[in-house]
Formats: C-alpha cells, sequence, structure tokens
C-alpha cells in the first residue's frame, strides 16, 4: 500500500516539485500544508489535483502549533516531509508524526535558518545538503542522508544556494524512496 505523505512547504515550492514529480516513488501526497498564503507551492500543489491548506501564524505560538497538528493529521500520513518550511514544529507534532526535514548543509555544520549564509561566512569549501528525521531541536535529529556540494570561487549566497538545491531535490527524492518501506502505515 501506498505511503501518505504531507509536505509541508513556506516557498515556490521546487522540493515539493520534486517529489510530486518523482513518479517511481511508492507514495500518495495526500496534501500540501503552508504557512503562507502566498507560497508558490500552493499553485503547484493545486496544478497537481493535491489538498492544500494553509495555517498561518498570526501571534498565539501554542495555538498555531495545534492548529498545524491538527490540519495535518486529518490528511492521515505516514509521513510528513518538510521541505522548505520555515517555522520549527512543535514537540508534539514531531513525537506523533513520521517527519523528514531537507537542510541545506552537512548537518551538524549550519544548523538554522542561514546555513548557506553561515558556511560561506565560515570559509569552508565544502558544504552541502542534509536530509533528517525531525525531532523538538533545530536541525537536531538523527541524519538519514547527506550529499557534499563544493563551494566555489566567487560563489555568493544565491549561487551557492541554487546548486545545493539541484542536489537538494534528488537527495529528498532518493531518501523518501529509501524510508517509505521501512514506514508502518498509520490510520489515527
Amino acid at each position: 500500500m501506498r505511503k501518505r505523505v504531507v509536505i509541508l512547504a513556506s516557498g515556490t515550492g521546487s522540493l515539493a516539485q520534486a517529489i510530486l514529480d518523482a513518479s517511481d516513488l511508492d507514495i500518495q501526497v495526500v496534501a500540501v500544508v503552508s504557512d503562507k498564503a502566498d507560497a508558490q507551492v500552493l499553485e503547484r500543489a493545486k496544478q497537481a489535483n493535491i489538498n492544500t491548506s494553509i495555517v498561518e501564524l498570526k501571534g498565539d505560538r501554542p495555538e498555531w502549533d495545534k492548529e498545524l497538528f491538527d490540519q495535518v493529521k486529518k490528511y492521515q500520513p505516514d509521513l510528513v516531509v518538510s521541505a522548505g518550511f520555515m517555522k520549527i514544529l512543535s514537540a508534539e507534532f514531531v513525537s506523533y508524526f513520521p517527519t523528514i526535514n531537507s537542510h541545506p548543509a552537512l548537518l551538524p555544520e549550519f544548523p538554522g535558518a542561514h546555513a548557506v549564509r553561515d558556511a560561506l561566512a565560515a570559509g569552508v569549501t565544502i558544504t552541502g545538503t542534509t536530509v533528517h528525521w525531525v525531532d523538538a531541536g533545530v536541525d537536531t535529529g538523527p541524519i538519514i542522508t547527506q550529499m557534499e556540494v563544493p563551494v566555489l570561487p566567487g560563489d555568493d549566497e544565491a549561487t551557492l544556494h541554487e546548486r545545493i538545491k539541484k542536489v537538494e531535490r534528488g537527495l529528498i527524492v532518493a531518501t523518501i524512496a529509501l524510508i517509505t518501506p521501512t514506514l508502518e502505515s498509520i490510520s489515527r
């Protein structure tokens, strides 16, 4: 039986699109949930006839955490994929839903929202991308897969991030293929 997947995303949706385009994955993307009403990923999902939900943070964080939890739960996912979702998930959320995240650095190096900028500032010659299980910390969950990306002379944040994104799209799809056979189908 195909695994049910909910994608969380906040932006353009290039990672989500890579997952949607991966016809060899044994999954059914049942919804895309965003925290931004104007996120381009929502349009991509609608074009693919996938349910969309918007859960905007409007001030009360515990209320938002509960609303996000309830919204995702109604889709009964076997896996949640954080694909450019720029919010920290609650401990309750990640302990209930198996959740993976794609991060644009070789964790544990450069956690947080500015990984590419931080890698450039540190002067590293190699960075990359990591797919990891999400826990209650910030990019601290167990690493599943990683791929290196060289930092080239003259790279700025935009050029380096674009090269990382290209690798990231392939790695997220490969990682989902790797872990979905190990997931139990959950009817919650």
